[in-house]
């Protein structure tokens, strides 16, 4: 009778994530440890994501009409916005044409160097077990809309000319 009382006594130990011996493998939240693999698969699934978009924009030519939708804004007001020219600086950009990239839309091409950044620290910090903090402030915030609605302004001026994708 006193051996069931003390398997009992394990049990409820162990079930509660109080292990001494840690004969489980579990920690002491009674979950498992995340290694290194499973740290990495969100970053993987993120690049795997970017990198399909990357090569269904780089297959499918932004430049031939009908495969893509039409920006809204240029359709009603024919005002271009920062947006617009992003798919066809995507597919230059995927060929390899620098210069064509940075002439559909130069904020973008910015973009992608900078997801490149953000997610090289991500994968090295998440190896090391390390969390990730992108901490912009509101001054980063105003001044990143400030030059998105100067270089707005700038390319549909005609003076912008250069900027229009």
């Amino acid at each position: 009778m006193r051996d069931v009382d003390a398997e009992s006594a394990e049990h409820s130990r162990t079930s509660t994530g109080r292990t001494s011996t840690g004969r489980t493998g579990t920690s002491r939240t009674g979950t498992p440890p995340r290694g290194a693999v499973a740290r990495l698969a969100a970053p993987a699934a993120v690049l795997a994501a970017v990198a399909g978009a990357f090569a269904y924009v780089g297959s499918v030519d932004p430049y031939e009409p009908g495969h893509y939708p039409v920006c809204p804004l240029l359709q009603f007001t024919g005002v271009y916005c920062p947006g617009c020219g992003g798919l066809r600086s995507a597919h230059a950009f995927v060929h390899g044409d620098l210069p064509a990239a940075l002439h559909a839309n130069a904020p973008a091409v910015l973009g992608y160097l900078a997801f490149a950044v953000l997610w090289t620290v991500w994968v090295i910090r998440a190896a090391r077990g390390r969390p990730v903090r992108v901490d912009l402030g509101p001054v980063h915030l105003w001044t990143l809309g400030t030059l998105m609605l100067v270089f707005t302004v700038v390319r549909n001026l005609p003076f912008g000319g250069w900027l229009l994708p």
